[in-house]
């Protein structure tokens, strides 16, 4: 089991930026790919950004391209997810997840391990 649990959020104006957070622990974390998702009002849950085990081939939606950064530190057991240039459009609920393997993923059923999530909310 790895429990995963995001911090982070919160309101801010468009145009600014916030840094969510995903600390894991149980297993180890190195042996998993890492992936964030949002959940708008009324919208499905939506791949946002994704990396692999050492922390390369990042893999973004097009929606978040330039804007959004994925990293992590292992030694620290976190993924992160910097968040510039925030519109009213990326209003959501943001979960971490988490899925064995070596090949960074987009599809929200290829992850087997989600957070609680934490609410991102941008002003106009």
């Amino acid at each position: 089991q790895v429990q995963l649990v995001e911090s982070g959020g919160g309101l801010v104006q468009a145009g600014g930026s916030l840094r969510l957070s995903c600390a894991a622990s149980g297993r180890t974390f190195s042996n998993y790919v890492m992936g964030w998702f949002r959940r708008a009002p009324g919208k499905e849950r939506e791949f946002v950004a994704a990396i692999n085990w050492s922390g390369g081939n990042p893999l973004y939606a097009d929606s978040v391209k330039g804007r959004f950064t994925i990293s992590r530190n292992n030694a620290k057991n976190t993924v992160y997810l910097q968040m510039n240039s925030l519109k009213p459009e990326d209003t959501a609920a943001y979960y971490c997840a988490a899925t064995s393997g070596w090949v960074v993923v987009a599809g929200r059923d290829e992850y087997s391990y989600w957070g609680q999530g934490t609410q991102v909310t941008v002003s106009s």
